[in-house]
């Protein structure tokens, strides 16, 4: 399934301002990276977020998250969030940020 290019964009806008944001081709979608680290990415419809191990419970807790378990088993660390989510650019923006921050919180790569 590809990727909705229209929230890839959305997801750019928000990275603009980050000095080491990259992006790269994984998951069967598009991963943008901080530092060489997997923050987000886009998948179908979905925003694939990696809070982190430490987050993972509370931003389950959330609305319209749920785990992230493409290959029939959930990764633990990363979710998914339905595009109901992400409606407005605030929670789209607030999304972004947790992965953001988790990998700000890991080594340069």
């Amino acid at each position: 399934m590809p990727y909705d290019e229209q929230l890839a964009e959305r997801v750019r806008a928000v990275f603009q301002s980050e000095p080491t944001y990259t992006e790269k081709k994984m998951f069967g979608g598009i991963c943008f990276m901080v530092g060489g680290n997997m923050a987000v990415g886009v998948t179908g419809s979905d925003l694939m977020v990696r809070p982190g191990p430490l987050n993972f419970e509370a931003a389950l807790d959330l609305p319209h998250a749920r785990p992230m378990d493409f290959t029939g088993r959930p990764m633990k660390g990363f979710v998914y969030v339905e595009s109901d989510g992400l409606a407005t650019d605030l929670e789209l923006t607030v999304w972004v940020e947790r992965g953001a921050a988790f990998a700000r919180s890991l080594p340069v790569k």
